[in-house]
């Protein structure tokens, strides 16, 4: 599956983005553009990116991913997936820039890169599709749901679990006080925490007051064209996105939408760590791209 790539530098307000661009073997009019989650760099976890973005050149499209500012190789001040629609934007410019003959750009997201990628999608014409992989809209109450609906709920039906609470090997004081937290969280309303490792703010969206789950679906709904979610079944963010999908506001958005598309692989985690899913999960984006 080798495919041709080359470092690449280009500029994004006054700073220099790196990306690795992967060339497809013939001509296309569709490229795709890798946008990374933080805390990482541009090969990702597990070099999952590389992998991803080989599949997807080898299979005709032309694919660039790259370090948006203050990530990774690229210059500039640290700054949250909310505040990186013009480094996007930099970088669909110099992806098109390179191949004159695409005429259309996929944006590929995991995580909060996948929400970001939906935030900006809507306010470029070149963007012809969204392939949203495991988004994230985490809130407090969204988080303590899920714990809820996913970690307890498989606990109880583990046999190694009752094995250890009948032993004495669980703090069974310490796991009650945990689970009311979580009941009382899943119950009320508390604002959302930041993002992934607690650096993610609200940033300066006008509709930043509004909850993260709500401005994604309001960031969707505006967005006509194809759009794929995919889901891993073992991954909590994944499960938060569900619970949320269930919602008024959501389900709003979804109703009578032809231009959506959902992926299932119940078996895999967050980053897709095993080359199964790897490779399944390349193979489900390749068959929606053409």
């Amino acid at each position: 599956m080798a495919t041709d790539v080359a470092p690449i530098v280009f500029r994004c307000a006054d700073d220099d983005c790196v990306g690795m661009l992967h060339e497809s073997a013939a001509p296309s009019t569709r490229g795709v553009l890798i946008v990374v989650g933080g805390p990482q760099y541009r090969a990702g976890s597990h070099r999952q990116f590389v992998h991803l973005a080989r599949s997807l050149a080898a299979a005709g499209f032309p694919t660039l991913r790259f370090d948006y500012r203050g990530m990774g190789d690229s210059d500039g001040a640290a700054r949250t997936f909310e505040d990186i629609g013009t480094d996007i934007r930099a970088a669909i410019d110099e992806l098109m820039r390179r191949h004159t003959d695409i005429t259309e750009v996929i944006l590929w997201g995991l995580c909060d890169a996948a929400t970001a990628a939906a935030f900006y999608a809507a306010a470029d014409a070149r963007v012809a599709g969204l392939i949203l992989v495991n988004p994230w809209v985490r809130t407090e109450q969204g988080i303590a749901r899920s714990y809820l609906r996913n970690y307890y709920g498989r606990r109880l039906l583990d046999a190694d679990f009752w094995k250890q609470l009948l032993t004495g090997r669980i703090r069974v004081g310490a796991m009650l006080t945990s689970f009311c937290a979580d009941v009382a969280a899943g119950l009320g309303g508390r604002s959302a925490p930041p993002g992934p490792g607690d650096e993610h703010g609200n940033g300066d969206d006008p509709a930043s007051n509004a909850a993260l789950p709500e401005r994604m679906a309001a960031a969707v709904g505006t967005f006509p064209r194809p759009v794929l979610f995919v889901m891993s079944g073992q991954d909590l963010t994944a499960g938060e996105f569900d619970a949320a999908s269930r919602t008024r506001p959501w389900q709003r958005i979804l109703r009578g939408r032809d231009n959506i598309s959902w992926a299932r692989m119940d078996a895999a985690d967050h980053t897709f760590s095993r080359r199964t899913w790897r490779d399944e999960l390349a193979t489900r984006c390749i068959d929606w791209l053409r």
